[in-house]
């Protein structure tokens, strides 16, 4: 055989063996479903984004947590993109955190900006992922 020739039947069968193999591993991953959360949602039993107050004391207070969550450099990327929503003084905190720890380490800077009673926890603590 040419070595054009071989070279171009290797590139298939690797591209081939690839498509195989990345078929077998999207049977595995199920697909993300957000329904009853989306639902929720909308629903309005939860605080989400839009119901940020913007009173410049509820901004302050999220701004103040917002900059003390992302300088702490213990925290996850993901924890620190978690929702701080500020309204009439009370803060509601939602979201994934990877550690129990990280939920409680938020939940504490945020009552030190906003005051013990006044912060709603409902960040959830995502199950790890097995390694493949």
């Amino acid at each position: 055989m040419k070595p054009n020739l071989k070279r171009t039947l290797l590139t298939c069968a690797s591209a081939a063996l690839l498509s195989f193999t990345s078929l077998g591993a999207d049977e595995k991953t199920p697909d993300a479903d957000n329904t009853k959360k989306n639902e929720r949602d909308r629903a309005g039993e939860t605080k989400t984004p839009g119901d940020q107050s913007n009173k410049p004391e509820d901004i302050k207070i999220t701004k103040d947590i917002r900059q003390a969550v992302v300088k702490d450099k213990a925290l996850t990327m993901t924890a620190k993109n978690v929702k701080i929503i500020t309204a009439d003084g009370k803060v509601t905190l939602r979201g994934p955190v990877h550690s129990e720890e990280e939920k409680m380490k938020i939940e504490k800077i945020a009552k030190a900006a906003a005051g013990e009673d006044k912060v709603d926890n409902q960040l959830e603590v995502k199950a790890a992922h097995p390694k493949k």
